[in-house]
């Protein structure tokens, strides 16, 4: 009889404990986005809502991180294309334009059209990637040595017209793929740049763009280095090409770092991510697959390194 009862207590408690495990991760592990899409960036809000870009056609896809499920909030328009995105507090969405030298701010519970912004008159750009502060939301170009700023009022109303920012110090611009993804810290006065040619990564100060090399222990760089996400004194660099996310330690005011460990999953060349509780969210832009009308992309969820 008592070893029945011990039995029957094992297995309860294996029941337990595969319910915890179930109600720890009970999101989707990939979400399929819509077949022929050819996204780059991802943004997450804080309710979850993942929001999600199309390079040629500068529509937005919305769904829902728990269910998988989602629909087109922002049409495709011939004369846009979506890379980097982020959302703000305030219920607004910032799209970099890429080679259109743009910014779109769209209402990220209906998608109409908030504002545009022609960022530059350079004959060659890449507006790549951006980040939502409290005073700004601040846009990386990998061609021309410079961030743009769209100011935005404490109410959160972006500004009606943007500003540049030329980037100065240890930040010197080579041929090729330059500045790409961007981070800031909590309160906006450092923000955290990676150099995709070069593996470098860079602090910069928001008000001068002045810019310090944050230097990698053993000389380590981050070539491909793509989208970023600051957690804490963690940094995660997503490698693109090489189907990989790097887990970076940052310490000394962010002056130096570690690169402690590398996340891999069903990773297909992943340009940015987002996170939401204690997962990653890598968006898989495949761009080693020539698109087709069905050619299938999804997003990826990883668990935070701790």
């Amino acid at each position: 009889m008592r070893r029945l009862a011990l039995l029957v207590s094992a297995v309860l408690l294996a029941g337990v404990l595969a319910g915890l495990a179930g109600a720890q991760h009970p999101f989707p592990n990939r979400i399929t986005l819509p077949p022929g899409w050819q996204p780059e960036g991802i943004a997450v809000s804080g309710q979850g809502l993942f929001y999600v870009g199309s390079i040629p056609t500068g529509a937005v896809y919305r769904g829902d991180l728990k269910t998988g499920q989602g629909s087109v909030l922002v049409p495709p328009h011939t004369d846009r294309a979506a890379i980097g995105m982020k959302t703000d507090r305030h219920g607004r969405l910032y799209v970099a334009g890429g080679p259109t030298g743009m910014a779109f701010v769209y209402d990220a519970r209906t998608g109409a059209d908030i504002a545009q912004y022609d960022l530059t008159d350079a004959t060659q750009t890449f507006v790549n990637d951006v980040v939502v502060t409290d005073d700004g939301a601040y846009f990386t170009d990998s061609i021309n040595q410079v961030l743009y700023r769209i100011p935005i009022a404490k109410n959160g109303a972006p500004a009606s017209s943007a500003e540049e920012i030329p980037l100065t110090g240890d930040l010197v611009y080579q041929q090729g793929f330059n500045l790409n993804g961007i981070d800031a810290t909590p309160n906006g006065r450092t923000l955290i740049v990676v150099q995709s040619n070069t593996g470098k990564l860079f602090k910069v100060d928001p008000s001068t763009g002045v810019t310090d090399q944050i230097e990698l222990d053993h000389g380590n760089t981050l070539t491909f280095g793509d989208g970023l996400l600051l957690d804490g004194n963690k940094l995660y660099v997503v490698r693109n090409q090489q189907d990989r996310i790097a887990l970076v330690r940052l310490r000394d005011g962010l002056a130096s770092g570690s690169v402690l460990d590398y996340l891999r999953g069903r990773l297909d060349v992943p340009t940015t991510l987002a996170e939401f509780r204690n997962s990653l969210y890598a968006v898989n832009a495949r761009f080693t697959t020539p698109p087709t009308s069905t050619t299938p992309y999804w997003i990826t969820r990883l668990d935070k390194r701790h």
